[in-house]
């Protein structure tokens, strides 16, 4: 079973669900994904990255992204298919950055625009690098893994499927994060230590996130009640 796929089944009885909430206090936005939508934007990403640049399980790819709803999307989606996340693009088969940065030293280049509602860039990228939300998506809405991913397959920097989850699970304990809980964020998503405690813990726990970027202090206490959350993470 990949990574994903264990993340996500304690949520997908709940469809509807709202599963993670982002924010952004620098622009306003507010951007909701139900499980299923968070579902659709991870099978859009691991198809593009199986049928483009044919990445198979323990193939590097690095990600390079803020916490953000696309993110979210771009992780689930490359380890769905298997793909080991790392910090370095040189070597990976595929770098994700930024709008800021169109280049790197891996293979392939995907710029995510990080554009609230979605959009693919304003303009094309330089060099060889890819617009990724405009290439991602036309890919397929749903996701077959072509091959199984076994737990001892790298998954997150030196950690394998197995043990990233073991240490999700065990940073949702530390927080006292629960089934049903909903999570108020401001956590960066770091690799590693940032993206297991603001991300993979509270999926793993079974809760939805509301994180916030970029955060104003003076609406976090408003955020809480706005969103009902039970649980925060600074």
């Amino acid at each position: 079973m990949s990574l994903t796929d264990a993340l996500l089944r304690p949520h997908l009885s709940t469809p509807a669900k709202p599963l993670i909430t982002h924010y952004d206090d620098a622009t306003g936005a507010r951007v909701e994904l139900s499980v299923t939508t968070l579902v659709n934007w991870a099978s859009k990403t691991a198809n593009w990255l199986v049928e483009e640049p044919e990445v198979e399980p323990g193939d590097p790819v690095a990600v390079s992204l803020p916490a953000h709803w696309q993110t979210a999307g771009v992780l689930l989606g490359a380890w769905w298919c298997g793909a080991h996340v790392v910090a370095e693009a040189t070597g990976a088969k595929v770098a994700f950055t930024g709008p800021e940065t169109t280049g790197s030293e891996a293979e392939l280049t995907a710029v995510v625009s990080l554009d609230p509602m979605g959009r693919g860039l304003s303009s094309a990228p330089g060099g060889d690098a890819v617009d990724f939300l405009s290439d991602a998506r036309t890919a397929g809405d749903t996701y077959a893994p072509l091959f199984p991913i076994e737990p001892g397959t790298p998954a997150l920097l030196s950690s394998t499927v197995e043990e990233v989850l073991t240490q999700a699970r065990s940073y949702a304990e530390k927080d006292g994060i629960e089934a049903g809980d909903r999570v108020l964020s401001t956590v960066e998503w770091s690799l590693p230590d940032g993206v297991l405690r603001g991300l993979l813990a509270p999926l793993a726990a079974g809760a939805s996130l509301v994180q916030v970027s970029n955060p104003d202090p003076a609406k976090l206490a408003d955020r809480g009640g706005t969103e009902r959350t039970t649980r925060e993470l600074r």
